[in-house]
């Protein structure tokens, strides 16, 4: 399958319609404007953020794990297009956050501190950016990484989660402003195979990671 070759960018490709575990939405507060770190960003910020990933929800995206050669900085796969990762590096585009500028740089000057998973010896513009575990390790080496907790309150508008797919594949996601109707959980903004949606789906694998980065410009 094509999601399995060697450069697929294993974002979890799961064959699952979108809306497939149902519960939608009830509006909720964006949360405080702290970072990881403490310090104060712009109180906009987690709602820009979820506004630019769920403009995307319903669009007949397509998802594709192909190797795309891109421009830089900025570049962008073809619209319509597109993976988990995509949904994050499209949304922090909206803040002015190039994702592919930051990781590329970052791994540059720190190559040894990234997964070695895919038999590279030097940096690739066109695709660092678009693995998850690069963006893990990118977010908590820009102190952005946050503990692992029991329960859901914890996960504000705005923060990014990983989990583990059947198949040991990494998944990215943000977390939305919606909740479940009963208001236990919020929803999250993903693409896990049939285009970004906003769905139920925080508890619906193992969770791996949980980040919260709103960097300066």
């Amino acid at each position: 399958m094509r999601w399995l070759l060697p450069w697929a960018l294993a974002c979890g490709m799961a064959a699952v319609a979108s809306g497939a575990w149902g519960q939608r939405s009830v509006p909720a507060s964006t949360g405080d404007n702290l970072r990881a770190d403490g310090a104060r960003v712009l109180a906009s910020s987690p709602a820009r953020l979820i506004g630019a990933a769920r403009s995307r929800v319903d669009t007949n995206e397509v998802y594709d794990p192909a190797y795309v050669v891109l421009a830089y900085p900025g570049g962008d796969v073809p619209e319509g297009r597109g993976v988990c990762t995509d949904v994050v590096i499209r949304a922090y585009r909206a803040l002015g956050v190039d994702l592919q500028q930051r990781v590329h740089e970052d791994m540059k000057r720190n190559f040894s501190a990234y997964p070695r998973l895919w038999g590279l010896r030097s940096t690739d513009r066109n695709i660092d950016h678009r693995r998850v575990p690069n963006l893990q390790t990118f977010f908590t080496r820009h102190g952005s990484k946050l503990p692992l907790r029991e329960g859901t309150s914890h996960y504000r508008p705005g923060d990014l989660v990983t989990w583990r797919l059947p198949g040991n594949l990494p998944h990215i996601g943000i977390v939305s402003d919606r909740r479940v109707p009963d208001g236990q959980r919020p929803l999250i903004i993903h693409n896990i195979g049939a285009g970004s949606a906003e769905e139920d789906v925080l508890l619906a694998y193992p969770i791996t990671g949980h980040y919260r980065y709103y960097p300066g410009r």
